[in-house]
């Protein structure tokens, strides 16, 4: 066995603190003025990067009437520089062991006063809002966000630009056609409507498939139980730390179908017994940005599949990973061009002053692209205030390979990542699939032949890739013999009845670079195109693999996300029979839960990530804000030791070792691609007399996006976790 360090001797450094973080142990300083003078109409400024793709010509059905209703719009305002580097600071300081200011955090009220907008510019804009016509239904207290009403016709008048109603793909929808254009004297304080379309998210979920190897072979069904052995939440258990005290919520736009789903997931796969103190409880949080109570919503977001599925997986793995721990459900009803769950958790972390949670799961997501500027902002200044009052935020990373542009179908707009997991103030987490079957060791070296009285078969760690549904993923056409260009041009594969055709796509975890975060202009990067992404975190510096590339990389840390490719997947409760693909899975009951629901996604691996937190919450008795500061500081010191090679997922000891992280070293999270409607590529490659070719840095030679590497990696980020391992390093922590 190789001699580690032990876990968890460390501190965690940002650099020098300024004179003045030396003296106090309070934020200084309040919010200035910003506007300086007059609001002339005449003299305007673009709001650029605010406008969808689709909003084009060709999909164009027509403006729609001035009296169409745009119900709580978000009309998004920022700090002054000076305020937002003193903010930048002041959060480096939370998450410095050595700073006056470490685990100082600020409770909402403090966080307004000190690092929200002046009131005379609020009042400024809103006032402006007035006159134009609309409703001013409320201002958080940070001033940051305005919850605003009008008509299609006052949009035109106060923001220069026209809602039509357009059409893609047969859906419709309605879409700004033109980036907002404001007063001049307004751009130091506006930093643009939050959306002007109603193109919402994507919850991260996939059902469960056939397996790449065998249609009808055996599955191995994941319960909690196989969770707890495989990435080591068993011994904590023992110990007594399951989350008791602590509080995880999610975020949603609808509440479940029924609650008696969850009660059963804990009943029957042994947890409500042993961890009698978890409950479960629906709220819409209120606050100033209007939030209606959701009820259940039965709209599906995919043939077959609501967003109630996306909310009973959430609910159902948070407490798989934190048993004992209170589960929240927070979700408002989305409006036209809002996402309910971010409405919901604006007025969490504006108005709980005691009560906050200690951790949020978020498992939904578009790119950067599709988000726009306005909206990327919003969802980075609402996870900034968060880690400042000491709230850890999960995102997803994602279930479209590195092209989260296409949704997981065949990629033609290449290498981009979800807009909602890659700001700095997050954790992205990322998604796995088991390596045994490609790797042809036998199964019986990980899961039982026969189940536990809680239906669980695991018998240790079990080596990890990366997660990839997709013919261009190397492991899968390794396993046939073939390239993965041979293996997406195939009969068997591009032929829509063929036996493999559901591999044509970019399904599976992801992750990349950043690179269209914050509607700057270019400066460079894996694409050519028109923005820049978030700037590299300074704690995401000195990682063994991670890119010298200026950029926030995505994810952060990976697991097991598949729906069934390589024959393993999450069961779930969920009984809505109005929704399910033919007519609905089996009620819940004592039968074995291989019969349930199953699914993938890093909307999955996203609530257990959370939940491990909470229990490292409550072992060290207080919250760790963005704990990404500690996550790689550990990963330094394990990758650039010996753990990079004892550590490797492939042969680290299944039982009993030292790793905090599991490092993946093989497979990719490659997707297929092919050329656009103009006949361009873009991170495309592909060999001559093909259609479909591999997503690659380069349309010119084959660079695959992107390989497991040694140490952290674009397709897992510094891989997966021994859990156990992971909460003994954080209560080590002065």
């Amino acid at each position: 066995m190789a001699n580690l360090p032990k876990p968890g001797y460390m501190i965690v450094t940002f650099g020098l603190l300024s004179l003045a973080s030396a003296i106090y142990a309070e934020p200084t300083g309040h919010p200035t003025r910003m506007i300086r003078g007059p609001i002339d109409e005449a003299k305007l400024a673009v709001l650029e990067g605010n406008t969808r793709p689709e909003a084009t010509a060709l999909n164009d059905r027509g403006v729609v009437s001035d009296d169409f209703q745009l119900e709580h719009m978000l009309l998004h305002l920022k700090r002054s520089p000076e305020r937002e580097a003193a903010l930048t600071q002041f959060i480096d300081e939370l998450h410095d062991s050595q700073s006056p200011n470490f685990h100082k955090w600020l409770t909402p009220a403090q966080f307004a006063e000190h690092y929200g907008v002046a009131k005379e510019d609020v009042d400024a804009v809103t006032s402006w809002l007035k006159q134009h016509g609309f409703t001013v239904h409320g201002v958080t207290p940070t001033g940051l966000l305005i919850d605003f009403s009008g008509t299609a016709g006052m949009v035109r008048s106060a923001l220069h630009t026209e809602i039509h109603n357009i059409e893609v793909n047969g859906a419709k929808h309605l879409s700004n056609m033109s980036d907002p254009k404001i007063p001049a004297a307004l751009v130091p304080v506006v930093a643009g409507v939050v959306s002007l379309n109603n193109f919402h998210p994507t919850p991260l979920l996939v059902p469960r498939q056939y397996t790449f190897t065998n249609p009808s072979g055996t599955f191995y069904a994941l319960v909690p139980g196989d969770i707890a052995t495989i990435y080591n939440l068993n011994p904590a258990f023992a110990a007594g730390y399951a989350g008791t005290g602590q509080a995880i919520m999610v975020l949603e736009d609808t509440y479940l179908y029924s609650q008696d789903d969850w009660y059963k997931f804990r009943r029957i796969l042994g947890l409500a017994t042993k961890y009698p103190n978890a409950n479960l409880t629906e709220e819409s949080p209120q606050g100033a940005l209007a939030c209606a109570n959701p009820h259940f919503q039965g709209v599906p977001s995919d043939p077959g599949y609501g967003d109630d599925a996306e909310a009973a997986l959430d609910v159902e793995w948070a407490t798989a990973a934190a048993p004992d721990a209170s589960i929240i459900l927070a979700a408002c009803t989305d409006t036209y061009t809002t996402f309910g769950g971010l409405t919901a958790l604006e007025n969490v972390l504006n108005g709980r002053a005691s009560n906050l949670p200690s951790v949020v799961s978020m498992s939904y997501g578009l790119s950067e692209i599709l988000s726009g500027a306005a909206l990327n902002f919003a969802f980075a200044s609402a996870f900034q205030q968060a880690v400042a009052e000491g709230v850890s935020i999960f995102v997803s990373s994602g279930d479209e390979d590195a092209a989260s542009y296409d949704h997981g179908f065949v990629s033609t707009h290449g290498i981009n990542v979800s807009g909602w997991t890659s700001t700095p103030y997050n954790v992205s987490v990322g998604g796995l699939d088991f390596g045994f079957i490609p790797d042809g060791v036998p199964p019986s070296t990980y899961f039982s032949a026969t189940n536990r009285a809680d239906y669980s078969s695991a018998l240790s760690y079990v080596q990890e890739i990366p997660w990839n549904d997709s013919c261009a993923g190397s492991v899968a056409a390794g396993y046939l013999g073939l390239t993965p260009i041979n293996l997406c041009n195939n009969p068997e594969v591009t032929n829509p009845n063929g036996p493999l055709n559901f591999t044509l796509n970019a399904v599976g975890g992801s992750g990349g670079p950043s690179l269209c975060a914050t509607g700057a202009p270019s400066v460079g990067g894996l694409v050519s195109g028109t923005c820049a992404g978030y700037p590299k975190p300074a704690w995401q510096k000195g990682v063994k693999g991670n890119p010298s590339d200026g950029v926030r990389d995505i994810p952060d840390v990976s697991l097991f996300a598949s729906n069934g490719f390589w024959s393993s997947y999450y069961v779930a409760c969920w009984t809505n029979p109005d929704l399910n693909v033919g007519g609905g899975f089996p009620a819940c009951n004592a039968a074995p839960p291989s019969s349930w629901a199953g699914f993938g996604g890093t909307s999955i691996s996203s609530p257990i990530m959370a939940g491990i937190q909470a229990i490292i919450n409550e072992k060290t008795g207080r919250r760790w804000g963005n704990p990404n500061t500690v996550y790689y500081a550990l990963a330094r010191r394990e990758y650039n030791g010996p753990g990079l090679s004892y550590c490797n997922s492939n042969t680290v000891p299944k039982t009993s070792n030292q790793c905090i992280f599991y490092d993946v070293t093989q497979g990719d999270i490659d997707g297929a691609c092919q050329a656009d409607r103009g006949g361009y590529l873009i991170n495309c490659y592909k060999t001559a007399g093909v259609v479909y070719g591999v997503l690659s840095t380069s349309d010119y030679y084959n660079q695959p996006a992107f390989l497991a590497t040694p140490g952290w990696d674009y397709a897992s980020g510094i891989g997966s976790v021994n859990a156990w391992n992971l909460i003994e390093a954080f209560s080590d922590i002065p």
